[in-house]
């Protein structure tokens, strides 16, 4: 209608603080140790800030609306995994593939290749949870996804910082 756009699917989300800026440990600024990489880095570090990503629907951060918290980041620099559970706003959220793909991009574009990446949806938060995480772990359908160009300029959107 008149106006634009549909109506936003949660209108009043739960805004959450942030959680502080972490402090830079002698380690981190001393050049010569090769940096290994934590669940707190990959949170909050400005290369890797998932914690800035936008949502799609609401002027705010994932961070924000909660969909994504530190505790539920999980990062072994050994083995070079890192997993991230986000958790939608609503069960019925229809953007919950789109914030999935937006962190996935992200770090895609953050990490080092040799990570393997898991997102995926906190269990037990979404109504097709096994649906959204079997698409987030199919690399094809990730590579197909990022070859939309409408698709890529809403994760896009989704990255870049909020003016």
């Amino acid at each position: 209608g008149p106006g634009g756009g549909a109506p936003l699917e949660n209108a009043n989300p739960l805004i959450y603080r942030r959680s502080g800026e972490r402090p830079v440990t002698a380690r981190e600024e001393d050049d010569e140790l090769p940096d290994s990489i934590d669940d707190r880095e990959i949170f909050d570090n400005p290369a890797h800030l998932i914690r800035s990503i936008n949502d799609p629907e609401h002027p705010l951060t994932l961070e924000e609306l909660n969909v994504v918290e530190q505790m539920r980041v999980k990062v072994n620099d050994a083995e070079s995994t890192v997993a991230v559970e986000f958790t939608p706003t609503i069960p019925h959220c229809s953007m919950a593939t789109l914030i999935g793909l937006s962190i996935k991009v992200k770090l895609i574009r953050s990490l080092p290749e040799r990570f393997k990446l898991d997102v995926h949806i906190t269990p037990g938060t979404h109504a097709s949870e096994h649906a959204v995480n079997k698409q987030l772990a199919d690399k094809e359908r990730v590579a197909a996804a990022l070859e939309n160009s409408h698709l890529l300029e809403v994760v896009n959107q989704c990255l870049s910082a909020r003016s």
